[in-house]
């Protein structure tokens, strides 16, 4: 089980990358993040499939297909550009304590499904998180506005970091459900499948936006930004290795371990490692109102997981 454990630590200490790299890339759109990620994940899962790619190519049937792509858009790309958005309106800690309410918001969204939990015993753990998320967000105006900045910038990034959240929560639960009705696939094939797919598809909006805005993107104006695209292929090339290929796997090994109620905790380790590697970059100690969210926001996840989790009573 500590193996377990430690695969999940190491799996949140690669995921928390992704809340960094927009801070260190900030000559660069969100789109671009997005779609430099996704390129190289792609490239990445290219050659990992390589093998076995005609068998499996031919198996995917058009619903295979339609999945893969929604999947890839909402759970990457769509996802990614909204969260690097929300790190450059608002900052690190508002959009990675936002989105740290994962476990949560996909136990509501499939509250329907076959096992949930009724949503009267998720009531304290909601209220808990929901303050977390109020503390968070009183913090992240109160700054902003003594810092001069604009309250419709605050405001676009704490909405950035909701859609994010949105997102990966419709993906989890749409990915969910699909493999468990189309058994035809592995988890380790159709999460390569995944990772291809988005690929292909960051190669095609890569593509239309390039020659929509190439003055934008490799003129004059953008390169007195300061672009530096060695840097923003390594980083990019770094997260898609670490986060998405070593992360995925790690997690693989993490899920394997541990029991769910754990595993969903471990989740966890991704928000915190954010707000790490956010607090170094900053230079300084979280304020009051963001110590009281991260508090509050562990206390009501962990509570959700394991209320979730614990099977109930049986009838005399």
């Amino acid at each position: 089980m500590w193996q377990g454990v430690t695969c999940g630590l190491l799996a949140g200490a690669l995921w928390g990358m992704v809340f960094i790299v927009p801070e260190l890339l900030t000559a660069f759109t969100p789109l671009e993040l997005a779609v430099g990620r996704y390129l190289a994940y792609g490239a990445m899962a290219l050659a990992l499939l390589l093998p076995k790619l005609g068998g499996l190519a031919t198996r995917l049937d058009r619903a295979d297909l339609q999945a893969l792509l929604r999947q890839a858009l909402s759970g990457n790309i769509v996802y990614y550009m909204l969260l690097a958005l929300g790190v450059r309106l608002a900052g690190v800690a508002p959009t990675s304590l936002i989105i740290g309410v994962l476990p949560i918001s996909v136990t509501l969204m499939g509250r329907k499904d076959h096992g949930a939990v009724p949503l009267r015993q998720l009531a304290l753990p909601l209220l808990i998180v929901g303050a977390g998320i109020a503390c968070v967000n009183v913090d992240t105006f109160l700054h902003a506005q003594a810092a001069g900045r604009p309250l419709w910038q605050t405001l676009a990034g704490v909405l950035a970091a909701a859609g994010a959240l949105a997102c990966w929560t419709w993906y989890a639960v749409d990915n969910a459900r699909y493999l468990k009705r189309n058994p035809h696939f592995s988890s380790g094939e159709w999460s390569a499948l995944y990772g291809l797919t988005s690929g292909l598809l960051a190669l095609v909006i890569g593509a239309l936006a390039l020659a929509l805005w190439h003055d934008d993107v490799t003129g004059a104006g953008a390169i007195a930004t300061g672009r530096d695209w060695g840097k923003f292929w390594l980083f990019n090339g770094l997260l898609a290795l670490g986060a998405s290929v070593i992360g995925n796997q790690l997690w693989n090994v993490a899920s394997r371990r541990v029991p769910v109620t754990l595993s969903g905790q471990l989740i966890l380790f991704e928000t915190l490692f954010a707000l790490l590697y956010g607090f170094v970059w900053r230079a300084q100690w979280p304020r009051p109102l963001e110590m009281a969210a991260i508090a509050l926001l562990v206390l009501g996840v962990t509570w959700s997981v394991r209320v979730h989790a614990t099977p109930p009573p049986h009838p005399a």
